[in-house]
């Protein structure tokens, strides 16, 4: 499965915009008892597969799917942590090229979002928003003409949106510049979090970056801050990028190098470490040191090799030992055909014209 390109997608991997909705005369799922979980279920499901958006689409409901799939799901960013937990009276859709999905009965009835590949927050907000008015027409949304729209958490009151994007930056992290941007992005009003989100640690040099605020902003006003904030984002992680090749080059091409050599020869590897040896490696494509070699079997290799994705690819039920030497298989055999980073020395001097490996 390789990954579609998308604008600045070196550093933005994806955008996406999610929004909550509730019907009018129906309980919150927090609160309400199986039957009615489970007729919200039966009115909200068919309206979403006859959405244009939405044909051919996958349909299920939560009690349908085993664990694994579930995971998986999770793993693809389509539900959340929480809607894998959750069993009758709850499903999903979701268009075959996961640009759409919509959650049905997670902590609000409909938890709709759209995803996009690289920096395009403004197309994904249009998608979901043109999504939204269509569903309107066929849904009684819970709205108020003070506070918007009423979602189950205070917090979603009002437009009840939530703009994110997720971002590769590990030329700030190896620069220690990370944590100064955080605390800056937070005193914006916006959160930062982990690979999957709110508790979530940031696995591979994956940060999100979302609004916090959904009550007395548009739609519009709140893609645009985020925007401008992503901007100067992207601008620092390049920036930092560039001052560590100037400054510290052999403290990269160490760090990539040894990710390299780790990911192509290692026999058993966790998920945590390979997740953080592939971010260098795709850093490492993004310098140039792997001529030939596209972004796209890096970026693949982050899904492929994550627990479930590696358990759903063999019929037996794995432990985490055996998966960790099935990983390790797999990315010895992926990165076969990789040859070691290729430096070329900056500011050394007439030591070396020639291409020189880590």
């Amino acid at each position: 499965m390789a990954r579609r390109h998308g604008p600045h997608d070196r550093i933005v991997m994806s955008s996406r915009v999610r929004l909550a909705r509730n019907l009018r005369e129906a309980v919150f799922p927090g609160w309400a008892k199986k039957p009615e979980r489970v007729r919200v279920l039966e009115l909200i499901r068919p309206a979403v597969e006859s959405l244009p958006e939405m044909k051919d689409a996958f349909s299920e409901a939560m009690d349908n799917l085993g664990a694994l799939d579930k995971q998986i799901l999770v793993e693809r960013h389509l539900i959340s942590r929480e809607h894998a937990a959750k069993s009758a009276g709850s499903g999903l859709v979701f268009s075959r090229d996961e640009t759409f999905c919509v959650m049905i009965n997670e902590e609000d009835h409909l938890r709709m979002q759209a995803l996009r590949p690289g920096f395009q927050l403004r197309q994904v907000w249009n998608a979901i928003d043109h999504l939204d008015s269509e569903l309107e027409k066929k849904l009684n949304y819970a709205f108020d003409n003070e506070l918007g729209y009423l979602t189950a958490c205070p917090t979603n009151l009002g437009t009840a949106i939530r703009v994110s994007a997720m971002l590769h930056l590990p030329g700030l992290v190896l620069g220690e510049q990370i944590n100064p941007i955080i605390q800056s992005v937070n005193k914006l009003g916006l959160a930062v979090r982990g690979l999957y989100g709110e508790g979530t640690e940031a696995l591979g040099n994956i940060f999100q970056v979302s609004n916090q605020m959904t009550l007395g902003e548009s739609e519009m006003a709140i893609v645009e801050r985020l925007e401008k904030v992503l901007s100067q984002i992207i601008e620092h992680e390049e920036n930092a990028r560039q001052t560590l090749l100037e400054k510290k080059p052999k403290m990269v091409y160490n760090h990539i190098g040894r990710a390299y050599g780790i990911l192509a020869n290692a026999h058993s590897i966790s998920s945590k470490e390979t997740m953080n040896l592939l971010s260098l490696l795709r850093l490492g494509v993004d310098m140039g040191l792997f001529p030939g070699t596209e972004r796209s079997v890096v970026d693949e290799l982050f899904l492929m090799t994550q627990p479930a994705h590696l358990q759903k690819q063999l019929s037996d039920k794995l432990s985490a030992e055996e998966r960790d030497l099935i990983r390790a298989d797999m990315l010895r055999d992926r990165l076969k055909d990789v040859s070691r980073p290729v430096v070329r020395p900056r500011g050394e001097g007439p030591r070396s014209d020639k291409s020189s490996a880590v």
